[in-house]
């Protein structure tokens, strides 16, 4: 028995160490370097404080729309849905999000939209929205503050982000670095 429970004992006091203690303190120092020392990319505007790492819902005509969030935007409780494609309710979910974009956007064809306008991502907090989705807004947003598409154009395509090293994921856009941009745009 002694022979088993020492070992044992040794193991976990080296595990307890190694895992809570070395390791959160190494991840800790090198987020250290990391902007605003690893506590997420913060911006002030109008007096409130906004995590640009964190979705945020807008869904006012005069803004660009960001990605829908199966769990409200609540940074506490991220999450999907976990509802399978061909779940009926989630469809449902879905369709009436097609259908909001459809009134709201006069002239786009439901094929026009695309998926992430109408899709929560796997997190529900996901703060990007692809440069087509960005696009396919224009037109709403230019009728409804008076500004020129082609500024809406040039807008989109300075806040767009490009692949990690041109290689790793697609280009996205930051929905509120996008609007705070349209709100300051004159």
């Amino acid at each position: 028995m002694k022979t088993h429970i020492l070992p044992a004992i040794k193991l976990t006091v080296l595990s307890i160490l190694l895992l809570a203690v070395a390791y959160p303190l190494i991840v800790w120092s090198m987020a250290q370097f990391a902007p605003n020392k690893g506590k997420g990319e913060v911006i002030t505007y109008n007096g409130k404080t906004y995590y640009t790492n964190i979705g945020q819902s807008f869904t006012e005509d005069k803004y660009f729309w960001s990605r829908p969030s199966a769990v409200d935007y609540n940074a506490a409780g991220s999450g999907g849905s976990n509802k399978a494609a061909s779940n009926k309710e989630y469809l449902q979910q879905v369709q009436a999000r097609i259908d909001t974009f459809l009134v709201h956007n006069p002239g786009i064809a439901k094929s026009e939209i695309p998926v992430d306008l109408v899709t929560a991502s796997g997190s529900g907090l996901d703060p990007n929205i692809s440069v087509q989705a960005a696009k396919v807004q224009v037109k709403r947003i230019a009728k409804i503050r008076g500004i020129a598409e082609g500024n809406l154009q040039q807008l989109i395509l300075a806040h767009t982000e490009k692949p990690l090293f041109g290689l790793f994921g697609p280009e996205k856009i930051n929905v509120l670095k996008l609007n705070i941009a349209l709100d300051t745009l004159k």
